[in-house]
């Protein structure tokens, strides 16, 4: 998946050397999923290629402090977020991470799952009446569009954990330190994202197959 690294020791040798092919060589393997995870907290494409460019030249100048705490890619995540938050905040998108306050209701409508009086009472109603059979159908340009925008709907929190975890494939614990929150407030908001962006997908299959009806 994606570009195979070198390991930290390596990567942080060559950038502190000024290793050019060293520092392509990260450029490539982590810049899409940082312009991902950018644009989670900016209002638009061109805010989040420059915070990403901001965060280059900071890791740049600060490698030389590089303690090794956390793995490289991390330390250069955490950097990109303060600095996405900070042009967040003067763009007037988004509001403190600390200041969104949980939501108490739940997280997915009851009538997905199963009845009372069912095989398996309380189960999710796993499929919409109406889902692709093939490859070539779930990648199509519709689906991955409907996902997109899906994804850009949840609040910011929901969107930067699902975004991390989902998309760039940070494990758990890389999640929780980079974002500063517990493990199971991280669970709790990666569920809401993926109910959330499911429930769009269930929504936009259940209307096509009425189309095709």
């Amino acid at each position: 998946m994606g570009v195979v690294l070198p390991a930290d020791d390596v990567l942080v040798a060559g950038l502190r050397a000024g290793d050019e092919e060293m520092f392509a060589c990260v450029l490539n393997g982590w810049s899409g999923s940082m312009l991902r995870l950018a644009r989670s907290f900016v209002s638009t494409a061109a805010s989040a290629e420059e915070v990403v460019q901001d965060t280059w030249l900071a890791v740049l100048e600060g490698i030389g402090r590089f303690e090794g705490r956390s793995s490289l890619q991390t330390w250069v995540y955490r950097i990109l977020v303060n600095i996405a938050r900070k042009r967040g905040s003067r763009e007037h998108r988004t509001v403190p991470w600390t200041s969104l306050a949980p939501y108490d209701g739940p997280t997915v409508d009851p009538s997905r799952f199963r009845d009372g009086d069912d095989r398996y009472p309380g189960g999710w109603r796993v499929f919409p009446e109406h889902w692709p059979n093939t490859e070539n159908e779930v990648l199509a340009h519709e689906v991955r569009a409907t996902v997109a925008a899906a994804i850009e709907s949840l609040p910011v929190r929901q969107q930067v954990v699902l975004t991390l975890r989902d998309i760039d494939g940070q494990s758990a614990e890389d999640v929780c330190a980079l974002l500063d929150i517990s493990m199971a407030n991280q669970r709790v908001l990666l569920h809401r994202a993926r109910a959330a962006v499911r429930g769009r997908l269930e929504q936009y299959f259940a209307s096509t197959a009425g189309v095709e009806r």
